[in-house]
């Protein structure tokens, strides 16, 4: 008997990326590569690339912790994931991030955005509106670990300073503005008025490239000009920023070294977040099973391009480690120690075979290295977390003046789509989106149904959902 071409690994569910039919799905692995195989009666069969490191895949299935749930669900269990978005009783993990969209409009018109930004869309939130949505985002968090800003362009909004306000009104942990950076370049009263908001505030800039051609196809200009201008304002005024780096494969993708070289000149850069294309909004038509910019892919390209970063550095994040990786290292006298590789790695992962956590009856340890691998971290608590994880393992000398201008983060967020959503991993979204109407939806299906009049288009999905099934004929009935 002849041999499949591949190892059948997991089963799932996923949707149709034509109609966003529910279909059944299978994770298969070749070689070194790992494929969703799916097949919709009506559009037939789909192959998309889920990783080019099958070894670190099956790694991120070993690093899972127990979900934490919101304070208060939004929406019923009607139709099943990811019809149900609002969040529902099956969503399994409370948001670390939650973002708040308080503006349609945009001073670029970005060919990859997601939301469909630009000057051609004028619609502001109100400010009343914006303290709803934030109210909403207390009402499931408590105390919100991260609430991010964002738009469109943010900074545009005549009420902006406004927002902030009510934000810091709220029990937000720490506030976090998504920006290209051009109002921080341009206004440098803007920029000082930022820094006021320190401690507890970041601003979260867009930052693709070096390359001026590589900024042209990603954001339709060159803003190299703009981009150092803001940061060199950010630094003089020492207000913490993380740069954001959407990677499309072939564009910018062979300048992950270089930009983390670039960002640790800079006393303001935190770390750096990288973020392959989500394939909703503007984007163009690519294969699925062989243009897919993975987050495994990202990780070998960093491992590549970063000469002090070794494998066991880049571990995924055990709160949603399907879609999130990261990196810690420690800024010191001008030098750079990775800090995630002095775990042993016998503490992280069993060899029993059952593929759960080794050190699960070294609770307390346990506890401390999942709060620290969370997204859910301002500054502050990046350094504070990792100096007690750090004092708990021996022959680690930590600094005493640990502070978080001495972190740095690598941080790699995979955000899903219409090919390669996988409803088993939605589940444990940590990264949600504010909806208008006060629903808290994750951001890979918010993009995908929730967005502008995209949930109309749900109707009839759900319908189809609601409908009962089709006798089977006499002779299949047993």
């Amino acid at each position: 008997m002849a041999d499949r071409p591949y190892l059948f690994y997991e089963l799932t569910n996923a949707i149709c990326a034509t109609c966003f039919q529910k279909v059944e799905a299978k994770i298969v692995i070749e070689g070194e590569r790992v494929f969703m195989h799916k097949f919709c009666p009506t559009h037939g069969r789909e192959r998309v690339l889920i990783s080019t490191d099958a070894a670190f895949y099956r790694q991120q299935r070993q690093f899972l912790k127990p979900g934490q749930l919101v304070r208060q669900f939004n929406t019923p269990i009607r139709y099943g994931c990811p019809y149900d978005c609002g969040i529902c009783p099956d969503h399994e993990q409370h948001g670390c991030l939650t973002i708040v969209e308080i503006t349609d409009h945009c001073n670029l018109t970005c060919p990859i955005c997601y939301a469909d930004s630009g000057p051609h869309r004028p619609t502001h939130r109100s400010l009343e509106q914006v303290e709803f949505m934030l109210d909403c985002v207390v009402r499931n968090e408590g105390e919100p670990d991260i609430v991010q800003i964002s738009g469109g362009e943010p900074t545009l909004h005549p009420a902006f300073f406004g927002i902030l306000d009510a934000a810091r009104r709220r029990p937000i942990k720490h506030l976090m503005i998504n920006t290209n950076g051009i109002r921080i370049a341009q206004d440098e009263a803007f920029a000082e008025r930022l820094a006021g908001y320190m401690p507890g505030f970041e601003v979260y800039l867009q930052f693709d490239s070096l390359r001026p051609a590589a900024l042209c196809d990603l954001r339709g200009l060159d803003l190299r000009a703009v981009r150092e201008r803001a940061l060199e304002r950010l630094d003089r005024l020492k207000v913490s920023t993380t740069l954001v780096v959407t990677l499309k494969k072939g564009v910018n993708d062979d300048e992950i070294g270089d930009i983390i070289a670039f960002a640790l000149q800079h006393p303001c850069v935190r770390g750096v977040t990288f973020q392959p294309v989500q394939a909703a909004g503007r984007t163009e038509h690519f294969d699925p099973a062989r243009d897919r910019l993975t987050l495994g892919e990202v990780r070998q390209q960093l491992l590549r391009q970063v000469p002090w970063l070794r494998p066991q550095d880049v571990l995924p994040v055990p709160c949603h480690p399907d879609c999130l990786a990261m990196a810690y290292a420690l800024k010191l006298g001008g030098d750079i120690i990775p800090l995630t590789g002095l775990i042993d790695p016998q503490m992280l992962l069993a060899g029993e075979g059952n593929n759960t956590i080794a050190y699960e009856h070294q609770a307390a340890f346990r506890e401390q290295l999942f709060r620290t691998f969370s997204t859910g971290h301002s500054p502050d608590g990046q350094a504070l977390s990792l100096k007690q994880l750090l004092c708990c393992l021996p022959l680690v000398n930590v600094p005493a003046s640990l502070s978080y201008e001495n972190v740095f983060r690598i941080l790699i967020v995979q955000f899903m789509d219409a090919h390669n959503l996988d409803i088993r991993s939605v589940k444990r979204s940590c990264v949600h989106i504010v909806h208008p109407d006060g629903r808290i939806i994750p951001f890979d299906t918010f993009n995908l149904f929730y967005r502008d009049d995209r949930e109309a288009q749900l109707v009839a999905l759900r319908q189809r959902v609601a409908a009962p099934a089709a006798p089977l004929p006499e002779a299949t009935r047993h």
